[in-house]
């Protein structure tokens, strides 16, 4: 039986604008089981760079719960928000563990393009992992699901997520959000930088733009030969972006 852990054994705060964790990490709670969860190491670095003990952090796009079982060993208070049951069951689970000097974790069923339930500037820190369009499909049938959609109506609703983002968010806070770009016949379609605009153009001035390193990518097999034959790099990094909201509409 594996011991647990509640924090990273060897931890150091990130300085520059590229960042790489070979070892995903497994302390507490956290694994790699559901598809496309990021490192706990990133949100461990955006929560103790970007917010202090006790802020209201919001993180619309739980999935596999990794932010919400940071906030909560930091000490932050968190909100979740997913449309899918099964992400909104596994997060319960993933953050049932109990200490002194933890945040407090409320999650709940809801769409991060209308958050009704939160009032305006009452959030600390936006930190999230929204899906990369349809790269991953999270569901067949979840109606809200915005991770069933092409790029073209992906963005059309991160638009409207981007402003729902300044609305709840308090002035001079910070959003975090991590996004990569994909290939579409042969050519890279830049969705990370597609996703920036419209953060942009909601509002948010750009604090820094962060290159996260990817491991573990399939390089062998079928992509491998399949990059070689047609002549085409394998996507290995994402975008950090931290935006800051400066001001009111």
């Amino acid at each position: 039986m594996k011991t647990i852990t509640w924090s990273p054994s060897e931890f150091e705060l990130e300085m520059n604008t590229v960042w790489s964790f070979p070892k995903r990490g497994d302390w507490a709670t956290h694994d790699a089981t559901y598809r496309g969860n990021w490192s706990p190491y990133l949100p461990r670095n955006i929560l103790l760079r970007y917010s202090t003990e006790g802020d209201l952090v919001l993180d619309q796009f739980i999935g596999g719960g990794t932010t919400l079982v940071e906030a909560k060993l930091l000490n932050r208070n968190c909100i979740g928000i997913d449309v899918n049951p099964y992400a909104l069951q596994r997060c319960k689970e993933k953050c049932d563990f109990i200490g002194n000097n933890y945040g407090k974790v409320e999650i709940r069923k809801g769409d991060a393009r209308d958050l009704y339930f939160i009032e305006t500037e009452s959030i600390d820190l936006i930190c999230t992992h929204p899906p990369y369009a349809n790269i991953i499909k999270y569901s067949n049938y979840i109606e809200d699901d915005i991770s069933r959609l092409s790029v073209k109506d992906f963005l059309e609703q991160i638009k409207i997520v981007a402003n729902e983002c300044y609305r709840v968010l308090k002035n001079t806070k910070f959003c975090a959000i991590l996004m990569g770009d994909m290939r579409k016949e042969g050519h890279v379609v830049p969705l990370g930088f597609e996703v920036m605009k419209l953060f942009v153009n909601a509002g948010f001035k750009t604090k820094e733009i962060i290159i996260k390193e990817q491991h573990n990518c399939k390089t062998t097999g079928y992509w491998k030969a399949t990059s070689i034959k047609h002549n085409f790099l394998l996507l290995a990094h994402e975008y950090l972006f931290i935006f800051r909201k400066i001001g009111t509409h």
